[in-house]
C-alpha cells in the first residue's frame, strides 16, 4: 500500500490507467507501449486486464512485457478478478505476483474470506469485488441481507475487517453508482477504492468523487481504459484526466 500513497502523492494524481488492449498482436504490441510511455507521468496506477491478454497465444509473454516497461515506482494492479481458494488461490497469487511481477490484483470474494487471504502479501495490494460497474438484470450484489444493508455492503464490512488485520484490502466499486460509492466509503472510511466505470461506461466522475474521496483528497483510484487507449494522444488525455480529478480533491493545508 505504501508504494501506491507514495506514488498518488509524488505524481499528485488518482488516474489508473487501464490496459485492455485490442487488436491483433503487433498492433496491440505497439500501442501498449506508448500508452505506458504516454501516460506514466500522470498515471497513480497502471491496471492491465488479464483476460485480454490470456486471449493471445503469447499472451502471457506479452503481459510480463508490458508489466516490465511500466516505471517502478508505478504499481501495477493484474485485473484477474481472482476467486478461488486453497492450493488454486495460491497458484494464482504466484503467478500474480511472481511470474507477471504485479504489486496488487483483483479478488471475487464470492467464496468468502478464503478467496481472499491467498492474495495478501507484504507490500502487495487486494482489491475486493464489492459493487462493479455492470448494470446486471439480477445483481447479486444489490441481493437485501438479513440483517440489513446489500450483499455489497456485508462484503465492503468484511473487507474492512480483513483490512484491520492483515492489511492491504481494498474494494472495487464501479462509478455507475455514486449512491454506492458514498455509502461504501461510510462504512469503510479507511480503503482504497479501485474506480472503473468512468468514460464508457457512463460513471459521473465529479459525483464520484464527491462521494468517496476521503477528507484527505485520497483513497480513491479512477480507472479510465478505452478513452487512453483509443485517443490519438493518451498522454494528451491522461493529463486533461487528472486535472479534472483534481478540480474535485478538497486536500487540507
Amino acid at each position: 500500500m505504501q508504494k501506491l500513497i507514495q506514488r498518488t502523492e509524488t505524481a499528485n494524481t488518482l488516474l489508473c490507467v487501464g490496459l485492455d488492449p485490442v487488436g491483433d498482436d503487433a498492433q496491440v504490441a505497439r500501442r501498449l507501449a506508448e500508452v505506458i510511455d504516454q501516460t506514466s507521468e500522470y498515471a497513480a496506477a497502471f491496471k492491465p486486464n488479464l483476460a485480454f491478454f490470456l486471449s493471445r497465444e503469447n499472451g502471457v509473454q506479452l503481459l510480463k512485457e508490458t508489466v516490465q516497461r511500466i516505471p517502478k515506482d508505478i504499481p501495477v494492479i493484474l485485473d484477474g478478478k481472482f476467486g478461488d481458494i486453497a492450493n488454486t488461490a495460491d497458484h494464482y497469487a504466484r503467478f500474480a505476483y511472481d511470474v507477471v511481477g504485479a504489486d496488487g490484483v483483483t479478488v471475487n470474494p464470492y467464496m468468502g474470506d478464503d478467496a481472499v487471504r491467498p492474495f495478501v502479501r507484504e507490500n502487495k495490494l487486494v482489491f475486493v469485488l464489492a459493487k462493479t460497474s455492470n448494470k446486471s438484470q439480477y445483481s447479486m450484489q444489490d441481493m437485501a441481507l438479513t440483517r440489513g444493508g446489500s450483499l455489497a455492503d456485508g462484503v465492503a464490512k468484511v473487507a474492512s475487517r480483513l483490512d484491520s488485520e492483515i492489511g492491504g484490502i481494498g474494494l472495487v466499486v464501479g462509478a455507475t453508482n455514486a449512491e454506492a460509492v458514498g455509502r461504501l466509503r461510510t462504512l469503510c472510511p479507511g480503503l482504497w477504492f479501485l474506480v472503473p466505470g468512468v468514460g464508457a461506461q457512463g460513471g459521473d466522475l465529479q459525483a464520484t468523487l464527491k462521494a468517496g474521496l476521503r477528507p484527505n483528497g485520497s483513497g480513491l483510484l479512477i480507472n479510465t481504459s478505452r478513452v487512453l487507449w483509443q485517443a490519438a494522444d493518451a498522454g494528451a488525455t491522461a493529463r486533461e484526466l487528472v486535472a479534472q480529478i483534481n478540480q474535485f480533491r478538497a486536500v487540507p493545508a
